[in-house]
């Protein structure tokens, strides 16, 4: 482990390792519940999305961490499995297995553009300071995330989003794990985060918020995969339709990984002194395995999770802590039930504190140059409000390109910048 994974040089261990795969795990496993009722609407068979979900989630975070190396785990993405059942196969009438096969598509057009250097070239091409304000986005869009998960924050008609009830069960078991996890990390006891998990867990059961259903058993087959896996339907794939719905999925799941990758790389301090990730292309095909493998199985576009930010804040640094996560996938296969009493109001201390240590590469960006500071802004708020990474790199990107060329500095925009930018606004129209 220590020759493969260069565990000294990037000063963590075993053992630091293992506790923030299991840190970034725990943040992550609601999507074990989430993906399988999300699909369900789509008429997807659930147990069968369980054990699609699981898998894919285990080979796509595998190819991370032994191709990539990098602390970074991957399951399907939120945002993009709502676009999959509720815009694609509700709202446009799709079938699931429309679906599904433009979910493959898009993963075979990833390979190609991962193999020829295109995403990582996109990566690359994003200016210093929106990568650091990237980091920003992230921290504030996935500690909101976590209020929502714990009620703390409710959606309302006449303001969009206000403050939930704080005499509600969740939202103080939420308090109190937050409380707890904030003196924890304060005090700098390793393994924060997990401790706060868990412990959460465990205040919830007399608040009634981790319940154990009726016929809990500890140790189950998953379900089988006939139902889901393998099912395409190629009779529409030269329509338009198809066209549109393949952009989409690209284009979302492109800019949330490139995001992801980009923000937490740099709150990792893994990021070189020219901006560059290192293995980057290795990241950038796990991504695109997860999501053409997911596709065979039965689930939608896997990608790199910001939740993985959680276990790099307990220290984890190599590809070890996405090889514990994959792990854990698996293990979750055989224990689905014990997984799954872990409550968001559990792990939404835990997201909350993620956000904090995210937002300190704000200090790094020049806001003494408004053509960088406006950008970096835009990305950073455009995030949580647009509820999508890839929105907040849009606007940070495209009003980069036009202050510098307002302000007569547009020669100093890399020409691959500009493309990105044009690609972005070819993304409105369509």
């Amino acid at each position: 482990m220590e020759s493969y994974f260069g565990l000294k040089a990037h000063g963590t261990d075993v053992k630091t390792e293992v506790i923030a795969g299991i840190t970034t795990f725990l943040t992550m496993a609601y999507i074990l519940i989430v993906q399988p009722l999300t699909l369900q609407n789509a008429g997807m068979d659930f147990g069968g999305v369980f054990t699609a979900t699981a898998l894919a989630s285990m080979i796509g975070t595998l190819v991370m961490a032994l191709a990539a190396r990098l602390p970074f785990a991957l399951a399907p993405g939120m945002g993009l499995n709502a676009f999959f059942a509720f815009s694609v196969v509700i709202g446009m009438g799709k079938s699931w297995q429309f679906a599904l096969t433009a979910v493959f598509i898009e993963g075979l057009i990833f390979l190609l553009l991962t193999a020829f250097n295109v995403r990582e070239a996109i990566v690359n091409s994003i200016p210093r300071n929106i990568k650091r304000a990237i980091s920003v986005g992230i921290g504030l869009f996935i500690a909101f995330v976590g209020m929502q998960n714990a009620g703390m924050i409710v959606n309302n008609d006449a303001t969009l989003v206000s403050l939930g009830e704080f005499a509600t069960p969740a939202v103080l078991v939420a308090v109190i794990g937050l409380i707890v996890t904030g003196a924890l990390v304060a005090l700098r006891v390793k393994g924060a985060l997990l401790l706060g998990i868990l412990g959460a867990t465990l205040v919830g059961i007399p608040f009634g918020v981790t319940t154990v259903s009726e016929g809990f058993r500890l140790v189950s087959m998953p379900p089988s995969l006939a139902p889901v896996a393998l099912q395409f339907e190629w009779g529409q794939i030269f329509t338009v339709d198809m066209l549109i719905v393949v952009f989409t999925f690209l284009f979302v799941d492109m800019f949330d990984t490139v995001g992801t990758l980009v923000g937490v790389a740099t709150k990792a301090g893994l990021v070189d002194s020219e901006g560059r990730i290192p293995r980057v292309k290795q990241a950038l095909l796990a991504d695109a395995v997860g999501t053409t493998v997911g596709a065979m199985l039965g689930t939608s576009t896997v990608t790199t999770y910001i939740e993985s930010a959680s276990g790099v804040e307990e220290g984890g640094r190599t590809g070890l802590t996405a090889l514990v996560v994959a792990v854990l996938f698996l293990v979750a296969l055989f224990f689905s039930q014990l997984f799954l009493l872990i409550p968001g109001a559990a792990t939404a201390p835990a997201l909350i504190l993620v956000g904090v240590f995210m937002a300190s590469p704000v200090k790094d960006i020049d806001f003494g140059d408004y053509t960088e500071a406006i950008p970096a802004f835009l990305t950073m708020i455009m995030m949580p409000l647009t509820y999508t990474i890839s929105e907040g790199i849009v606007f940070g990107v495209l009003s980069y390109i036009v202050l510098k060329v307002a302000t007569g500095a547009g020669r100093s925009v890399p020409l691959l910048t500009y493309i990105v930018g044009a690609f972005f606004l070819v993304s409105f129209f369509v």
